[in-house]
């Protein structure tokens, strides 16, 4: 149980006066670590999407100090962005947690937690597609998240319009399947976001990926010509922000199975 469900308790069998509770909750609103950070706790209760970790720019020893306290609050934490040298780092100073690695170094991202926690399931549904093998790192930091916030995710890999043939089975399966939100993942030219938006009446998140030769190789003109996309119905994050189309995509989802509860 989290504190600020466990304060609510203690607030209805009248454990706690509406004062003392109030008090608590501005407390309950930021755990500091140390010199180091000011952590959100209550980001996830407030707008649906828990605080997450960006290990890129972290040493191994202040997002370990950094997960120490999410987990104290909420039993889980999420951490994105790691090299395979990090999490080394990482792996051999948790020993009671369990630590679930998604992507490949440097795109590594890992959900960390104890035994207290558990995934609660909202009902939501969201697809990923990738265009290639090489957006597979970024689309595993949506999924992930998807599974921090409880949203069921089907994932469909190197399917994009080198060979548009391969788009036909997943798109049936995700037209079949009534999925609240769609995340498609495309580097190069950009392409797929727009073929997939043309094709179905689910919303469509674009996320350019960093991959491609040349001018503009790393995400520019996947990011240009998904922004210019013909296909209504199809929105665009930054290059390579998983994390951001997966924030939108999961949200999306846990509203639609809310109303169809």
């Amino acid at each position: 149980m989290n504190r600020t469900r466990k304060l609510l308790d203690e607030l209805a069998s009248g454990k706690i006066s509406v004062e003392d509770a109030e008090k608590q909750l501005k407390v309950l609103s930021f755990d500091r670590v140390g010199e180091l950070a000011l952590i959100d706790v209550n980001r996830g209760l407030r707008s649906g999407i828990p605080e997450i970790v960006f290990g890129s720019s972290k040493a191994p020893e202040d997002i370990i100090q950094i997960v120490t306290s999410i987990l104290e609050a909420h039993n889980v934490a999420l951490v994105t962005r790691l090299t395979q040298e990090k999490l080394d780092v990482i792996l051999k100073s948790f020993k009671d947690v369990e630590i679930e690695t998604f992507g490949k170094s440097p795109i590594l991202t890992i959900l960390v937690h104890n035994k207290k926690w558990t995934m609660e399931r909202t009902g939501g549904k969201i697809a990923i597609i990738t265009a290639g093998t090489s957006d597979i790192p970024y689309a595993k930091e949506a999924e992930a998240l998807a599974k921090l916030v409880g949203v069921e995710v089907s994932s469909y890999y190197d399917v994009g319009v080198s060979g548009i043939h391969r788009l036909i089975e997943p798109v049936k399966e995700i037209v079949a399947n009534d999925v609240d939100a769609l995340i498609v993942f495309a580097g190069m030219e950009g392409a797929l976001p727009t073929v997939v938006a043309a094709l179905v009446d689910i919303p469509v998140i674009g996320v350019p990926v960093p991959t491609g030769y040349g001018f503009r190789g790393e995400g520019e003109t996947a990011l240009a010509s998904m922004l210019q996309s013909c296909s209504p119905g199809l929105a665009v994050v930054n290059i390579g922000n998983g994390i951001g189309a997966a924030s939108v995509a999961t949200l999306i989802a846990k509203r639609a199975a809310k109303f169809r509860s």
